[in-house]
This record gives C-alpha cells, structure tokens and sequence, in this order.
C-alpha cells in the first residue's frame, strides 16, 4: 500500500523503542490494563505514536472495561481495516491510514455507544496530545 508517511524497516527500529516496534510494526498487543491510556480521561487528540497523525478525539473514548483504551469511532479516514483470521479468530485489525502502524482491533459490540463500535485500542500505538496543545 502507498502510505503518506513510507520508511524502511530499519529506519522504523531506529524511531520506535523495541516495545513500541513490535507492536505498531509487528502487530503485537500489549497486556491488557498495562497500557498508559487505558483509564485516561484528559481531554485532547490521540495521535498515532508512529507518524503522529490524528487518530482519535479524546470525547470519543469511553470504559469497556476490556484492558485496553476504547473509542467509539476514528477522526474520519485516519484508519484502514484490514481482516485479521490470526489466533483462530475472525477479527478486523485497524491501522493508521497515514503510515500503516498495527493500532489494534475494532469489535461491533459498543453497546450504548453511538456508533455501536469499540475500537480497542494498544496505548502504546498512540500519543495524547492535551486539549490544551492539541492543533
């Protein structure tokens, strides 16, 4: 795929700490109520760790209580769906549209959300940037 942002494996190793690399390049996950965002509440975007493209509105985050930070729905177009059969399981990955960082997963079981979606979502894929800074 043709991304915005387009950079060679090594220079991705040498970006993103060994953490952060297995997860947005290697489609990792982090260990569920580990991740720095899961309870967050500030107010501000969600940006990409990767490329920093924005994501997320912090309104758009609410509690489901699976381990992970959950949003109902992306900043329009900023995400590509990809199905993902690994682990014997049917699900549809989420990366960033902007550079093809592994983001996580979205579910269609956001009850009581607007969108009845719950994009779960690694912490370590993402940046908070405050109400505050946010551009």
């Amino acid at each position: 795929m043709g991304y915005q942002v387009d950079k060679s494996d090594e220079e991705w190793r040498q970006e993103l700490t060994p953490e952060e690399y297995a997860v947005l390049r290697k489609a990792g996950t982090e260990r569920a109520f580990t991740g720095e965002y899961t309870d967050t509440e500030t107010t501000g975007v969600y940006r990409c760790k990767a490329c920093r493209a924005k994501l997320f509105e912090s309104d758009t985050k609410f509690h489901s209580g699976c381990g992970w930070p959950s949003f109902y729905q992306p900043v329009s177009d900023t995400v590509e769906y990809i199905e993902d059969n690994s682990h014997g399981m049917k699900r549809t990955e989420v990366r960033c549209a902007n550079c093809g960082s592994h983001l996580g997963h979205v579910f269609p079981d956001g009850y009581g959300t607007p969108t009845g979606d719950r994009y779960c979502i690694n912490s370590i894929s993402l940046t908070l940037e405050p109400a505050d800074d946010a551009r």
